[in-house]
């Protein structure tokens, strides 16, 4: 009972962590279309939290069409089938016990 209610727990935190990450990489692909002040404290933070997951992708796949980066998109799905999987299965542990 108290192993179910653990891995629920889990689930709910890696959830959560993912949703908060999803939020700060829309936030920073919004920023991105106004020319936002760099030395901004809120900007340099969603520049830090995002650019280094963004750079690895961009170097692995090229995905600038026009003038438009489209690995925050590429970033954005693959993080929704990363958390979904990783729920969903914390999840099943939990209800095997």
């Amino acid at each position: 009972m108290i192993l179910r209610e653990l891995f629920l727990a889990i689930a709910g935190l890696v959830d959560l962590v993912f949703s908060i990450y999803v939020l700060i990489l829309v936030g920073r692909a919004l920023i991105s279309w106004v020319n936002p002040d760099p030395y901004n404290p809120i900007v340099r933070f969603l520049h830090s939290a995002t650019d280094p997951v963004l750079y690895r992708i961009q170097r692995l796949v090229p995905l600038q069409f026009g003038g438009i980066d489209f690995s925050p998109l590429v970033l954005l799905l693959a993080l929704s089938f990363v958390q979904r999987i990783l729920v969903v299965v914390l999840r099943s542990i939990a209800y095997s016990f």
